[in-house]
């Protein structure tokens, strides 16, 4: 005859098997998200999610983990460290010759790596409880992970929206293992952001509209990773040299001074990723794009909006011939990319004009010291 299982001894075990899986964290809670209907709908009546239709295609389905899975009963919530070991943050930004690539992106892609692991846990639970059914989901379902990684005590959902933890800030992904065990849940964390707003204030488009609300449409990882077309004129001399993402608002938040480093070898930063020039990315054919970003979550955007990315970037960046000849080079292969070429030359140019002006207004300020020098006291 057998036992019946210890849900709470049992909830314990998967914890400790998901940290051994490489997850730093894991938490569990129920399936009502009915709080976040309301929030959702009025993010989507604001058009704020730009044109992601997939989020209001699903409507409140993304709410409702348990009609995405008949049965589920609890989801179990994981988070994963990413941040690299010299992640070279400033020294890239403030480059302008350079590329900046968000730094989640700069190893394998997060979605492959996490869902392996949570099926692997996944089935160690099935062999313990044959009554088991799951199902895991990395960012690829029309699920709230967020107010569910909250909801599981991961950490709080802070005013640019990421979840922020105590010990580690917000460098970590998250995962869900969707169940049909009634499980213990665990304690939501205390919102801890009191008056700070240095999220806010930082955002380079003002993307973040108010707390906890985000425009996606003004938001550079959107115009970047998400928009198919165009990159509205207004948003480019703000982007800077972030060609794919941005972490301007998790670099400015106190709490990311504990952020904790990776330990998994997947996340390790591609060299030619990290604070690459701009011209050598510029001037990648589709072949070489597809081979270097093999099994990175940066492939999806493809070689067009990639290109795209980089011209904006390079229209930011200093005058220089090289600059110039390498826009050039682009030049005729796709309307939409020559659009954003042809606004990239008109910045060098403008540039390369103000320089001119600076030279020849230093070389007259120097003319004068020079003749002031050399006249009589009382001339």
């Amino acid at each position: 005859m057998s036992h019946p299982l210890d849900l709470s001894q049992f909830a314990l075990e998967i914890k400790q098997w998901g940290l051994e899986l490489g997850f730093q964290q894991v938490g569990i809670c129920d399936t009502d998200l009915s709080l976040e209907e309301p929030r959702l709908q009025a993010w989507l009546d604001k058009q704020y999610h730009g044109e992601m239709d997939w989020m209001a295609r699903h409507g409140m389905m993304r709410a409702r983990p348990h009609e995405l899975q008949p049965g589920t009963l609890r989801v179990i919530s994981v988070r994963m460290n990413y941040l690299p070991a010299k992640a070279a943050f400033a020294s890239t930004l403030k480059n302008p010759q350079l590329g900046y690539v968000s730094r989640y992106a700069l190893g394998r892609d997060y979605h492959k790596v996490l869902r392996n692991r949570l099926k692997k846990l996944g089935d160690r639970i099935r062999e313990r409880c044959e009554e088991a059914e799951f199902r895991p989901f990395v960012d690829s379902a029309p699920v709230l992970e967020r107010p569910l990684a909250a909801k599981a005590g991961l950490g709080w959902t802070g005013k640019h929206s990421l979840i922020l933890n105590r010990e580690a800030g917000s460098w970590f992904f998250l995962g869900e293992l969707l169940i049909n065990l009634p499980l213990p849940v665990d304690s939501p964390q205390q919102e801890q952001c009191g008056r700070c707003v240095a999220c806010l204030t930082t955002c380079p488009t003002g993307a973040i509209v108010e707390p906890y609300v985000v425009d996606a449409r003004r938001c550079i990882s959107y115009l970047t990773i998400e928009l198919e077309g165009t990159i509205p004129e207004e948003f480019r001399p703000l982007i800077g040299n972030r060609i794919y993402g941005c972490d301007d608002c998790q670099l400015i938040c106190p709490w990311n001074r504990y952020g904790q480093l990776t330990d998994e070898d997947d996340f390790s930063p591609r060299a030619v990723l990290h604070a690459p020039p701009l011209t050598d990315l510029f001037a990648w054919d589709e072949a070489t794009f597809l081979r270097v970003t093999e099994g990175s979550a940066i492939r999806r955007i493809g070689h067009l909006r990639w290109l795209r990315n980089v011209a904006v970037a390079l229209g930011n960046a200093p005058w220089s011939e090289e600059n110039v000849a390498a826009l050039q080079n682009r030049q005729g292969e796709n309307p939409m990319l020559d659009e954003h070429i042809t606004w990239a030359l008109t910045r060098q140019l403008a540039r390369r004009a103000e320089n001119a002006i600076e030279v020849q207004s230093g070389q007259q300020k120097r003319l004068v010291r020079v003749i002031e020098k050399g006249l009589p006291r009382d001339a």
